[in-house]
């Protein structure tokens, strides 16, 4: 499902399971996650605050990053390519990416529908495969 800002699935299971399948399936349209953000745990140790599950995951796409880069440098603000998984109930954990094409709409002068449609359907896939 698509929020206009992000691409959005919501699943059953263990949080940290669904953490490793998104992760898995993410891998299986090419993209690494270079960056794995505990949200809980920082909002713990930094505030001494209680928060729900919440993990945002930096993941790139080498080529797809690539051929973007090469028509603008700017384009580096907007990556890597967030995605989200939190647990808004026990066992009811929602994965959400942000969506390349919402985000690149944003850089003038420089045409990236084509860059962003790849990235896009790459995510979509990724999450629907939840």
């Amino acid at each position: 499902m698509s929020t206009g800002l992000g691409i959005e699935k919501t699943v059953t299971g263990a949080f940290d399971d669904v953490v490793e399948k998104t992760i898995t399936t993410l891998k299986g349209q090419g993209f690494g996650v270079l960056t794995d953000i505990d949200v809980k745990a920082t909002l713990k140790e930094k505030l001494g605050e209680d928060f729900i599950n919440y993990r945002i995951l930096g993941a790139c796409n080498p080529p797809i990053a690539l051929k973007a880069l090469r028509k603008s440098y700017d384009v580096g603000l907007m990556m890597p390519c967030n995605v989200v998984v939190y647990e808004k109930a026990e066992g009811e954990i929602t994965v959400s990416a942000v969506s390349p094409k919402a985000l690149m709409a944003n850089v003038e002068g420089v045409d990236l529908a084509d860059v962003a449609d790849e990235a896009e359907e790459k995510l979509t896939t990724a999450i629907n495969a939840l």
